[in-house]
């Protein structure tokens, strides 16, 4: 038996090989969701960087007018969006009463946050699969290797572990193809989960600050008017 890629292929039977095919499946689809959720991620940070970095004195300030008029382009990122939602709640909510409008700026700000973290989330479900599922996947052709090769032995007639080693060493390779496909998938998962939860405590730090600053914002309106 020739122990390379091809000869092994070769000497596969029809279900390991669609178990080897179904792993390559599993995972090209986890690279591409890693690449494209690295490529995402990137892209969003560095807009919730120029957002911040553009707009921090403005909001600290209070100046939301002229905050909301600032063009930064068509991203501004999760932090943009989720800050933004918070001054359209100030701004519709401005004339109710104090407790009411940080109700309202305090809930725009969690359902844009929610959904900012959810959208970070997608693909990282078909990644965890990819991740939990594939060592099973190569154990079953595994399987179902050990099963052929011991009916071939009983078909011959013959015994010893030298009859059967080819035919064992070929189905331990689905084994060997699933943790190949496993372990980059849970290192990228466990490394997008981190980086989504981080976020997550970056929005609600800055949905935090925000309404601080709304609160003073309504203070000094309410000193002025009185």
């Amino acid at each position: 038996m020739n122990f390379t890629l091809i000869g092994l292929w070769g000497h596969m039977g029809p279900f390991a090989k669609l178990i080897v095919i179904v792993m390559g499946v599993m995972s090209v689809l986890s690279l591409l969701i890693l690449v494209e959720r690295a490529l995402v991620f990137r892209t969003a940070r560095r807009n919730s960087r120029r957002f911040a970095s553009e707009l921090a004195t403005l909001l600290a300030n209070g100046d939301f007018d002229t905050a909301a008029h600032v063009k930064l382009g068509p991203d501004v990122g999760y932090l943009g969006r989720t800050i933004r939602a918070g001054m359209t709640a100030y701004r519709t909510a401005s004339d109710d009463d104090r407790n009411e409008v940080m109700e309202s700026v305090a809930r725009n700000l969690e359902r844009q946050a929610q959904r900012e973290v959810q959208g970070m989330k997608r693909g990282l479900g078909q990644l965890a699969t990819v991740a939990s599922t594939a060592p099973f996947v190569g154990l079953l052709g595994t399987t179902m290797g050990i099963v052929t090769a011991f009916q071939q032995m009983g078909e011959a007639g013959a015994g010893g572990i030298g009859n059967i080693s080819t035919g064992i060493s070929e189905a331990l390779v689905t084994t060997a193809f699933g943790l190949l496909v496993a372990i980059p998938a849970v290192m990228g998962y466990n490394s997008l989960q981190g980086w989504v939860d981080a976020r997550a405590v970056d929005l609600a730090e800055a949905s935090n600050e925000f309404l601080d600053v709304v609160a003073r914002v309504l203070k000094r309106s309410r000193v002025a008017a009185g």
